[in-house]
């Protein structure tokens, strides 16, 4: 019954929720290594087998909320806290333009100091300095207007993770003034402004079960977004929840093929936390389906500082100056790193790169 319930993925339209909990729940290793051969292939008819790197800069270490799972919370006294200039956002993404990365994702807490036309400027900044590069925001929950004045200032695409579909298990992650029902606002918002929109949710966070699960893959299959990000939980020794075991990497692979079976097209990132849970988590990741790798491209001397859970990998080959060893990490796995943005195939540019050609390389 399992491999017809992959046969259904694969035909599009998704699962029902029982059907759902009944693949999760029948997970093994022989239906693992079904399950991930299955999303290789969907994965290198639609891009090759390649992975997209986006430069990661993580703006600043300031946060106005108080989410209990995350080292950066507000109420977190032993934090350290930090911002880059412009300059150095600047400088990072230079650094990373002239190592080949086409595509930069600034990233950061919701600090209330990144008003609107700091980021703005940014934007415009680095789409000036760095020609022909995508800009990615992930700076969480903003007003619509806000959203369109980064659209419009250039920004294709914001990464913000619905985190949980359900509202209950939202409730125990988040304090009282943070809802699901605004995440899911804003993540309509960045839809409807034209871009590309990236949501996701942590896999084993404190209170998550097979229907939480089920909820967040029907949730994707609904709304389509064109990037996710999952990855294992990760606890963090200032949080509420700094005794909670950490996600399941087995589950959280797993997971990544489903989502390449449902959502064929997606751009999905082997996370930060699958290297930093497992020294292959990546590689492993790669094989599961995924297809975007983040290096991170901030100053080395802040990496530490954004701690948003304990053991984070940022240096090595997670870093920018590991590039060659990602590259070598990947041949291992007969996969390399491609040319370009990297955009959707929705949001593809005229001079990007297309799966086809990608394939003679």
């Amino acid at each position: 019954m399992s491999l017809q319930l992959l046969d259904k993925l694969a035909e599009g339209g998704g699962l029902s929720h029982a059907e759902y909990v009944e693949l999760l729940q029948a997970r093994s290793p022989a239906l693992a290594e079904e399950l991930f051969a299955r999303a290789r292939r969907v994965r290198d008819r639609i891009y090759g087998p390649q992975v997209f790197l986006r430069g990661l800069v993580e703006l600043t270490s300031y946060c106005r909320n108080d989410c209990y799972y995350c080292g950066l919370r507000r109420s977190n006294r032993n934090a350290e806290r930090y911002r880059l200039t412009p300059e150095q956002i600047l400088a990072s993404c230079e650094v990373g333009y002239r190592l080949g990365f086409r595509t930069f994702v600034l990233q950061g807490g919701e600090d209330e100091y990144f008003i609107d036309e700091r980021v703005v400027a940014l934007v415009r900044s680095v789409k000036a300095s760095c020609p022909g590069s995508a800009v990615t925001l992930s700076l969480g929950e903003k007003p619509y207007e806000s959203y369109r004045q980064l659209r419009e200032a250039g920004a294709e695409r914001y990464l913000l993770r619905h985190e949980t579909a359900d509202p209950e298990h939202y409730r125990k992650l988040h304090p009282e003034n943070l809802t699901l029902e605004n995440r899911l606002r804003c993540l309509h918002d960045l839809r409807s402004l034209g871009f590309q929109t990236g949501a996701g949710f942590i896999v084993g966070s404190p209170g998550q079960t097979l229907d939480c699960l089920a909820k967040d893959l029907a949730f994707l299959a609904d709304f389509k977004p064109e990037m996710i990000g999952i990855g294992p939980f990760m606890p963090h020794h200032d949080t509420p929840f700094a005794q909670a075991p950490a996600g399941d990497l087995d589950l959280t692979l797993f997971l990544l093929g489903v989502i390449r079976l449902l959502l064929p097209t997606v751009l999905l990132p082997a996370t930060t936390a699958l290297g930093s849970i497992h020294p292959r988590g990546r590689e492993l990741g790669v094989l599961a389906g995924a297809n975007v790798i983040m290096p991170n491209l901030s100053p080395p001397d802040v990496r530490d500082k954004y701690s948003i859970y304990d053991n984070k990998l940022s240096s090595g080959a997670e870093a920018a100056e590991g590039l060659e060893d990602l590259r070598r990490r990947l041949a291992e796995i007969n996969c390399r790193i491609a040319p370009g943005r990297g955009d959707h195939p929705n949001f593809a540019q005229p001079d990007e790169t297309t799966a086809a050609s990608s394939k003679k390389m």
